[in-house]
């Protein structure tokens, strides 16, 4: 080829590249594809308003603006949700693919990670990101100690006693008993009984007195009894795990539940103890703070009409001279493992979530405490709510951020078996009082006084055995 002809397919393929260079330079680039995230979670009433209200308000405008989309599943209750998440995780026929995020208590989280399916968020917080949280609400997140954050808190709550004020107060004025007298479970057992028996007097019938007190989940009622009265059931230091529970804490914690129980001073007929104050049941009860806006405003009189009645928020009865420990309840946020770009996006949704200026409108609306330390004080709540809150939202929330303040929050670590462990906690004593606390009532059919009908019940002997039954139940596990 003749150099001439040569110098102009040069020329002419220089001509050929610029103009594609400037082609491309030229054209605007493509959108970015948004990044859709599933998130499952369990809420209900206004917990569930809350929060799909607040992810619309994230989709609209962070999410929008980095292109993000939350998708929110609701799959009913916890046990629920828990069974999904198991069966994607399993591969399970006909279950939906795992979510990019759920709610979990650190049970489930715990098992997932097993699986190694589920990430580690440490890396996506700063140590001064952590160190806004309240102290604990991360660490139960570690799943077995250590630095990493497999569970990200985002609303947590705590115990207290409510009482039915209202019919309370006549109780009380005949007696000499105040609220001062229901701050220890030694003081609620005493209060349970004169209550009992004051009831009983009221009408000619022998035997007839009313229940004051009953509590939900018993294994709290364990693990942070015990913790008060210096044991700590189950310490978990990674895959090794301790376990420890002397026959002295057993027995107080018997003393305060399932002797005042059978002798009728405490009862559990509903599904919830909320139920049972409905019902005129009980007077009194622990249970969470998150679920204290379902207590009932109205009593069934013993006439079968209802009467309004007034709730007194208190903080949540502790044993005499115990250490100052409350429970730390609440599920987090879980994110799976999954591409990096999606694993940033729930982050950067986590983020926005917990902040104080989104957290305290959740936790206003869904009776949940925020889970930074600035988002912690009633009068910040308040300024950043900015709207009216509910007097009966206050008061459990005023209750509740004192409980924070006053008390070491606690929480069982997660361990292999530790949903059956927290299940025998839950029932071993209870089922047990409920069905002692029937054989008594029978006995009582047949002319026994209450003292009598009791008898065979309160010996040592008979707290051995369930003691010896719980405890070897519960060693297996850990073992």
């Amino acid at each position: 080829m003749h150099r001439k002809s040569i110098r102009t397919w040069i020329v002419l393929l220089m001509a050929i590249i610029l103009t594609l260079t400037a082609c491309q330079v030229a054209q605007p680039p493509s959108p970015k594809s948004p990044i859709n995230l599933s998130v499952w979670i369990y809420y209900n009433g206004d917990q569930l308003s809350a929060f799909q209200s607040l992810v619309q308000e994230f989709n609209d405008t962070v999410g929008k603006d980095k292109n993000i989309h939350i998708d929110v599943m609701n799959l009913g209750s916890v046990d629920d949700l828990k069974d999904a998440v198991m069966n994607s995780a399993n591969g399970k026929v006909g279950a939906e693919p795992l979510p990019n995020i759920f709610a979990a208590y650190a049970d489930t989280a715990y098992s997932l990670d097993r699986m190694e399916l589920v990430a580690d968020l440490s890396p996506y917080l700063s140590e001064e990101e952590r160190s806004a949280f309240i102290d604990g609400y991360l660490e139960e997140g570690t799943l077995g100690g250590g630095s990493t954050i497999k569970i990200f808190p985002i609303a947590k709550s705590v115990e207290l006693l409510l009482l039915n004020e209202t019919d309370f107060a006549p109780f009380a004025k005949a007696k000499g008993v105040t609220h001062e007298d229901l701050k220890t479970f030694e003081g609620i057992t005493r209060v349970s009984k004169l209550y009992y028996e004051w009831t009983d007097s009221q009408t000619p019938e022998p035997h007839d007195g009313k229940a004051f007190f009953g509590r939900d989940a018993m294994a709290n009622y364990f693990f942070i009894g015990a913790k008060q009265l210096g044991l700590n059931i189950i310490e978990v230091d990674g895959d090794d795990v301790t376990f420890s529970f002397n026959k002295k804490t057993a027995r107080k914690l018997w003393d305060n539940y399932y002797v005042p129980f059978i002798k009728g001073y405490f009862d559990a007929s509903g599904r919830y103890r909320s139920d049972d104050i409905k019902t005129g049941n009980i007077l009194a009860l622990v249970g969470s703070s998150s679920g204290a806006t379902y207590f009932p405003t109205q009593v069934a009189s013993a006439d079968g009409s209802f009467h309004d009645i007034e709730m007194s928020v208190l903080p949540c009865p502790q044993f005499e001279g115990g250490a100052p420990f409350a429970v730390q309840q609440g599920a987090g946020l879980v994110v799976t493992k999954q591409s990096e770009e999606a694993i940033d996006a729930s982050v950067t949704f986590l983020k926005w979530f917990s902040q104080p200026s989104v957290n305290i409108r959740f936790s206003v609306e869904s009776a949940y405490l925020p889970v930074m330390e600035e988002a912690n004080d009633l009068a910040k709540i308040k300024e950043l709510f900015g709207g009216e809150m509910d007097p009966r939202t206050e008061d459990i929330l005023t209750e509740s951020l004192k409980t924070v303040k006053e008390n070491t929050l606690y929480t069982p670590q997660a361990f292999e078996n530790g949903d059956l462990f927290r299940n025998i906690l839950e029932y071993s004593m209870f089922d047990l009082a409920v069905q002692d606390a029937q054989n008594v009532r029978e006995k009582m059919t047949t002319g026994l006084s209450l003292e009598d009908a009791c008898a065979s019940y309160l010996t040592d002997q008979y707290f051995n055995q369930w003691y010896e039954k719980t405890y070897n139940e519960l060693i297996q596990l850990v073992q």
